[in-house]
């Protein structure tokens, strides 16, 4: 990419003011005397959290060099693939807390802007960056080292064009940030409308001419056939669905697996009709229940799934109206069993839920108002999320231009990037090379007290000078 007059490639690793560090961590505590120590989770894609911190046992000893500074930026060395990277600057008081061993700390020369770095690290650039450096081995999550940081190449304008550019960027991106907030805000309601329809139209106390069933009375439960290794080849292959295919009122076929169910397909072969739920997921999420259409064809079920198939007297649709009630309603929550963080419903737990029929005529209509009411909420929803998509864009959009120079204007009368550069490199060059001293073990020592820290961030003020233009998506 070529650069505007006066910008300059530089590496993250030749604009730090001290070098990159690792923090440290330790089991938490709740007695006095600790160290107020950040989460992981405090670092976020969108900004620095002060809320989540800890209290640890940490040796004051060895920790005394990671209190944090105003102006530090916290670098999440560990997470998945899109995560990895994840930065934020950090605007608090100094010495108000240390960070744990999951971050890296980024320490800039004070002559370099680090707000306008801070907001480099979260550009397409930088997280495509990160995301091609994080190693890890299978099954584990990604890791980036300091090596990888360091040799970060960011497009380093002049300082005052720095300056320029955060101040445009920041204003431009609270504005956005607080459309999206307001979009979340929006689909989070439509989410309680989802529920509040389901439990109006399939109530808690029915009415006196419905009957009141179980699962179990309603239909048949059967819990799929169980994978093995024997079975990945045989003379009778077959497509499958699992958990990951079936989702609230929808099954996704985009990644449908196959085994061998030789003399059995037919005991474990779907129809349309039949109704999916999740055997085993996270707790708020079991019993999760979508109508299986008859696509994709010939196709079986696993025993992460159980299947419900309806009696004569009660609509598929309807069914899948009741098991939707109880997930939103988390009945199935009360029910379910929990092995190493997964929760599971048995077959025999769920036939004994509560199951109301009403007449297939008072059925049919609480199935049509159903459609109709979700139907709405829906479109709503697909609305929100296309905004969010748009936002997306153009947050990646303004990014681009703030750090290809097509954000604000350049000033040639700005000293050039590169001649700051060289200012920074020759001091360090005349600095002399510190000697590695023995540790020696020190003498204890009180913590500091959580009590009489330095108060939490204040939050940022909002800019007052902000640049308001408008950007093709």
């Amino acid at each position: 990419m070529e650069l505007p007059a006066g910008w300059v490639w530089a590496r993250l690793g030749d604009l730090l003011r001290e070098p990159l560090r690792n923090g440290h961590s330790a089991r938490s505590t709740k007695e006095a005397g600790g160290v107020r120590t950040l989460s992981l989770s405090a670092v976020t894609q969108d900004d620095f959290s002060d809320r989540n911190t800890k209290i640890t046992v940490a040796d004051p000893s060895r920790v005394s060099d990671l209190w944090l500074e105003a102006g530090d930026i916290l670098i999440q060395r560990s997470n998945t693939p899109e995560l990895v990277g994840t930065s934020a600057i950090y605007r608090g008081s100094d010495g108000w807390a240390i960070f744990p061993d999951l971050l890296i700390r980024v320490r800039l020369d004070s002559r370099v802007n680090s707000q306008y770095v801070a907001l480099f690290l979260r550009s397409p650039r930088a997280r495509s960056y990160f995301k091609s450096r994080a190693k890890g081995l299978a099954g584990s999550m990604p890791k980036i080292d300091q090596a990888a940081i360091n040799g970060l190449e960011i497009p380093l304008p002049p300082v005052a064009e720095q300056d320029r550019i955060v101040e445009a960027l920041e204003g431009h991106l609270s504005r956005l940030d607080a459309a999206v907030a307001t979009v979340r805000r929006s689909r989070k309601r439509l989410t309680n409308l989802r529920k509040s329809v389901l439990l109006d139209l399939v109530p808690e106390k029915v009415p006196d001419s419905w009957a009141v069933s179980t699962v179990g009375q309603a239909g048949t439960v059967q819990l799929g056939r169980a994978r093995h290794p024997d079975w990945h080849h045989g003379p009778e292959m077959r497509s499958y669905l699992r958990v990951a295919n079936v989702f609230e009122d929808r099954v996704d076929t985009s990644d449908v697996m196959e085994m061998d169910f030789s003399g059995i397909f037919e005991k474990y072969r779907l129809h349309p009709g039949d109704v999916l739920l999740n055997e085993g997921q996270s707790p708020h999420l079991v019993g999760r229940p979508a109508l299986y259409h008859g696509t994709p064809p010939n196709v079986a079920f696993t025993n992460s799934l159980l299947r419900f198939k309806a009696n004569p007297d009660v609509m598929p649709e309807w069914a899948l109206m009741v098991f939707r009630r109880h997930l939103h309603a988390r009945r199935f929550m009360r029910e379910v069993r929990i092995t190493t963080n997964i929760a599971h419903l048995s077959s025999k737990r769920l036939k004994d839920v509560e199951f109301p029929i009403p007449s297939l005529d008072v059925q049919k209509q609480l199935v049509m108002r159903c459609d109709e009411s979700l139907a709405a909420i829906d479109a709503m929803d697909r609305e929100a999320a296309r905004t969010l998509a748009r936002a997306d864009n153009l947050r990646r959009a303004i990014l681009n231009r703030a750090f290809t120079g097509a954000l604000v204007p350049q000033d040639p009368a700005d000293e050039p990037a590169a001649a700051l550069l060289a200012r920074v490199e020759a001091e360090r060059a005349a600095q002399p090379k510190p000697k590695r001293t023995r540790r020696m073990p020190a003498e204890p020592q009180k913590a500091k007290s959580p009590e009489v820290s330095a108060p939490a961030p204040s939050p940022t003020p909002a800019p007052t000078h902000s640049v308001q233009q408008e950007f093709d998506l």
